[in-house]
């Protein structure tokens, strides 16, 4: 079953067997044995990569179940002994990791030493593929995701500030609301970032003609207020960034006046989870380290991505 899952994770043999730590003969030997006492083809070998069979897609999935199941046994011996051990893969999004994981990653490192925490940054729809996967353990990510596979945890509620070059005329106004920054000086981070999904629908800036300089492909919260730095315009930024920046740069976070549009950041993981109480336990390490008044929704409104 293990072999069957890697196959389907990474549609190569080659590359299946490696993560399996067998050759490629013994791990296509031992996928035929079950395809001969299954009776069923699981892979479609004549495609490159190889894909599952309709029938075999089902067979992999409840392998998938199995597994992590069987998984669970190990874990409730740990958690008998109040072990926290282990491995434990976290996927976080761009717009997330540079502010939150100096926060709590060392402390939590240093807290449970035996827990061997591995991060990736990579966007919503990669971690929800790890999951899926089982290449992930949990992901940091903006939510509602309305995805019926996983299993959201709130964590805290940032609000979303306005970023903006101290000669626009956003800087000197008194009062500034949503729909004084649907103007096409407005900076947004490249498609596949939920950030700039929320900052669409927050400002209703679909087919919104551009007046920048030029087009910014990219992720990075950072760069984009260091364009703006020199370039002018404007664009909007998560809370935990706007607390990083201070001194004379202070002036150029702006809050709304008629909203306070707030994203909501959860953990999530599949609902067939294995690892409970290091979910728990990571969560709590995470709120630890939020100011207080992130912790609560009631003080904004959040604005759904997807």
């Amino acid at each position: 079953m293990q072999y069957v899952v890697a196959v389907d994770t990474y549609r190569h043999f080659a590359t299946a067997a490696e993560k399996c730590f067998v050759s490629q003969p013994t791990l296509s030997m031992q996928l035929k044995k079950m395809e001969e006492e299954l009776e069923l083809v699981l892979f479609d070998r004549t495609r490159q990569p190889v894909v599952p069979t309709e029938a075999g897609q089902e067979v992999i999935e409840q392998c998938r179940i199995v597994l992590q199941e069987a998984e669970k046994v190990g874990r409730i011996a740990q958690e008998a002994k109040d072990e926290i051990s282990g491995e434990f893969r976290l996927g976080i999004i761009p717009t997330i990791a540079p502010y939150l994981l100096p926060l709590f990653a060392g402390e939590f490192k240093r807290k449970y030493p035996s827990v061997h925490l591995i991060v990736q940054e990579v966007v919503t729809e990669q971690i929800e593929e790890l999951l899926q996967k089982d290449l992930l353990d949990a992901g940091v990510l903006v939510t509602p995701l309305h995805n019926e596979h996983v299993t959201e945890q709130p964590l805290y509620y940032e609000e979303m500030l306005i970023y903006v070059n101290p000669q626009h005329p956003l800087s000197s106004k008194p009062v500034i609301k949503v729909n004084d920054i649907a103007t096409p000086d407005i900076w947004l981070l490249s498609d596949g970032h939920c950030f700039r999904h929320q900052v669409i629908n927050l400002c209703e800036l679909e087919n919104l003609e551009s007046d920048l300089p030029f087009d910014f492909e990219g992720g990075s919260l950072d760069t984009m207020m260091k364009i703006i730095d020199r370039e002018g315009g404007f664009t909007l930024i998560p809370e935990l960034a706007g607390m990083e920046i201070t001194g004379d740069k202070d002036r150029r976070v702006r809050h709304f006046s008629n909203i306070v549009p707030l994203r909501e950041v959860s953990l999530v993981y599949t609902r067939r989870f294995a690892k409970a109480k290091m979910l728990d336990i990571l969560a709590e390490s995470i709120k630890e380290t939020i100011p207080g008044h992130m912790l609560s929704m009631e003080r904004g409104t959040i604005v759904e991505w997807r």
